[in-house]
């Protein structure tokens, strides 16, 4: 799920793709999205989150100038966020996080010259950082990462070459396993989302082309398994409308459902679309409604699904947006 990576864009696709309340269309779909409290860091993009205990913990990524290391704690239910102790590693981005046995976990990334592969856990009851064992894949950034039932899961990413080989982390006895690899395409900047202990990885691209396979991942089988494309390729009449393809977007869950949204396919993207797991299909929901964006989190905290900060051109964003997928359109909230 990945505050997350960076690409280059130029002015005019944010004045073409720039999505404002009093300019959104929603005669075809439904949902609405809620501005709430402005992240208090720098605006940044190619940040991390993980959540934990309805709680969100995010920080890092990239302002444009620098990259960073401070930490940020967000409770939805207060709409409030809170600066922790800062992570004590090198400053980066395009890293990745996950939540597992009641700590955070970051790692991989971009620190400006190399490729990285440490890993650090933060334990918010104490706000300390310890350092784990490193992730003995290769050094990577643009990589996604979550957690299923206290255990780490990263995959894919970019390492000079694309990759897709599967790695679990057990906080227990701090150890790294390497896992089947999904099938399909090998990728980065790609998203994550979790639904019912089964993650689904989609989105990303390889070789300068944005990929359109599905993976799920059932941990209690230990398999991965193709589901439908997220493209019009069927003879059927389901998928006649899908633009989900895209890179650097980002991904969360709400009462069972998948969202994916933001991000670049041969340009900045507003849209939203929704995964129902049961039949396998996606359904357009209404675009988000904040500037049009890449390099964004997305993440899910009381069943709540929430995009932050992000890039727009050379402009680095703070702000924060709710979904609610099934609220009526509303153009002054």
């Amino acid at each position: 799920m990945r505050l997350r990576y960076s690409v280059l864009l130029v002015f005019n696709i944010l004045l073409i793709s720039a999505c404002t309340k009093s300019t959104t269309s929603t005669t075809a779909t439904t949902g609405n999205w809620v501005r709430r409290s402005e992240f208090e860091g720098v605006g940044r993009s190619e940040a991390i989150v993980a959540t934990l205990n309805d709680t969100a913990y995010g920080g890092l990524g990239f302002d444009g100038v620098n990259r960073l290391t401070d930490f940020w704690e967000y409770d939805g239910s207060n709409d409030f966020w809170k600066k922790k102790a800062s992570f004590p590693g090198v400053a980066r981005s395009s890293a990745v996080a996950f939540s597992a046995k009641g700590k955070v976990f970051v790692g991989l990334g971009y620190d400006g010259v190399n490729s990285l592969n440490d890993f650090w856990s933060y334990d918010p009851k104490k706000d300390t950082w310890t350092r784990v064992n490193d992730f003995p894949g290769s050094a990577r950034y643009d990589a996604v990462a979550f957690g299923i039932n206290d255990k780490g899961y990263v995959t894919s990413g970019y390492d000079g070459n694309y990759l897709k080989d599967f790695w679990e982390y057990d906080p227990i006895n701090d150890t790294w396993t390497q896992k089947v690899s999904p099938g399909g395409s090998k990728r980065s900047a790609a998203v994550v989302f979790v639904i019912n202990d089964k993650a689904y990885l989609a989105t990303g691209g390889n070789n300068g082309t944005n990929v359109n396979d599905l993976w799920e991942y059932d941990q209690a089988a230990d398999k991965w398994t193709e589901k439908r494309k997220i493209s019009n390729v069927s003879d059927e009449t389901y998928d006649d409308a899908y633009t989900i393809i895209r890179s650097n977007a980002v991904a969360f869950t709400i009462n069972g459902k998948g969202y994916i949204s933001t991000g670049n396919s041969a340009g900045l993207t507003s849209t939203c679309w929704e995964y129902d797991p049961g039949t396998d299909t996606w359904t357009a929901k209404t675009a988000f409604e904040g500037t049009a964006r890449e390099g964004a989190v997305g993440f899910t905290i009381n069943n709540r699904g929430y995009i932050a900060t992000g890039r727009s051109s050379g402009l680095r964003l703070d702000d924060i947006l709710e979904l609610q997928p099934e609220a009526t359109y509303n153009a002054n909230d």
